[in-house]
This record gives C-alpha cells, sequence and structure tokens, in this order.
C-alpha cells in the first residue's frame, strides 16, 4: 500500500509545498547564477527511471556553458569547469532543488535509489533490473554513503573508471538495501538524515 499510493501521496504534497516555500531561495540562487555564470540558471541531463523510462533531470547548472562537452560525466572537487557559485550550491545541495519538480511530475520521489545516466546503467544492466523496478530519489542509504563522492574521486587519475570500478558497484548495493526495506519509517529516517548531513557541511 505505502509504495503504491501513500509514497506517491507524499511526494506530490512535499514537493509542491516544498516549491513553494523555497521560491524565494529559487529567485535568488537563480538571480546569482546569472550575475556571475550568465543563463542558462538551470542545467538539464538525460537519467534513467522507473521501468527503464529515461527522464530530463534539473538542477541548477554549477558549471561553466557546455561542461558536458569539456570534460568527463564525473566531476570532482577540483574540476575546473566548476563555477564559484557551483561549489556552494554543491557543497549544501542546493543544486537539487530544482529536482523537486521531477518529484511532482512523477519521475523520480523524495527517497530512493539516485538516477544514473544511461551509460552507466547500460554497463550494470542485469544490477539495474531489480533498481528500476522503483523510482529513483532524491535521496537514499548511497546518497548519505557517498555525499563527499567528488571527494573520493579527485585523486583518481580516471575519474569515470573508478566511479564504475570503486563507487557505483557499492552504491548498487545500498539501492537494493533500500529496496529490501522500503517502507514509510525507513522514508523518514533517510529524510532527517540527509537533512542532518547538510547542516552538517
Amino acid at each position: 500500500m505505502y509504495k503504491i499510493l501513500l509514497k506517491r501521496i507524499i511526494d506530490i504534497t512535499f514537493s509542491f509545498i516544498a516549491l513553494i516555500v523555497l521560491i524565494p531561495v529559487i529567485f535568488i540562487i537563480s538571480l546569482a547564477i546569472i550575475f556571475q555564470c550568465g543563463l542558462p540558471v538551470f542545467f538539464y541531463q538525460e537519467r534513467v527511471g522507473k521501468n527503464w523510462k529515461r527522464f530530463k533531470i534539473i538542477k541548477f547548472r554549477t558549471m561553466i556553458n557546455h561542461a558536458d562537452n569539456a570534460g568527463p560525466d564525473i566531476s570532482t572537487d577540483n574540476d575546473a569547469r566548476i563555477t564559484k557559485i557551483g561549489k556552494f550550491l554543491r557543497k549544501y545541495k542546493l543544486d537539487e532543488i530544482p529536482q523537486l519538480l521531477n518529484i511532482l511530475k512523477g519521475d523520480m520521489s523524495i527517497v530512493g535509489p539516485r538516477p544514473e545516466i544511461p551509460k552507466y546503467v547500460n554497463d550494470f544492466s542485469d544490477e539495474y533490473i531489480e533498481i528500476l523496478k522503483i523510482k529513483p530519489g532524491l535521496s537514499d542509504y548511497a546518497a548519505l554513503e557517498y555525499s563527499d563522492e567528488a571527494a573520493l574521486i579527485k585523486s583518481s587519475f580516471n575519474a569515470e573508471e573508478y566511479y564504475k570500478s570503486n563507487i557505483l558497484p557499492e552504491k548498487i548495493k545500498l539501492y537494493k538495501r533500500y529496496i529490501r526495506e522500503i517502507s514509510f519509517l525507513t522514508d523518514i529516517k533517510i529524510i532527517l538524515r540527509t537533512f542532518k548531513s547538510i547542516i552538517r557541511q
């Protein structure tokens, strides 16, 4: 019952209220990005969602324009493509705020496995058969465990290879753990831990 109906009701209610409350914050961040880096304010990237359906994830832009053409899909703390305002937004996870629109639309949930780009999903397609039975989310066990992911990768010569070989397999284990434990109480615990993690930054 929770996974089928209640979780979606909570997603709609939370994302709608959060978007209304955060309008001033969204406005200020948008202006800051425009003044420092120009347009566009938002960054769109294709991700794979429930039942292998692809969608465009929405984030505040934290990198130079067309950064996806100037380097790998994986970024590190010392990535020269990240703007000054982008570093601040990433530190406090503020770049994720626009994903509330993805949740409201139904592409994502508040809690669930983080949505991955198609090429990494294809590389681990057998593992994702189970993972993509539910909607991806803003936060989960893996997002909490790897909140400093960029810092872990920065010392690697090949960031993408390190991510695929060392980080993504561990994330997949945590995604599957969430699927096994999914419940209203589990989601509340993850949400509270996520807020605590952000506050401690």
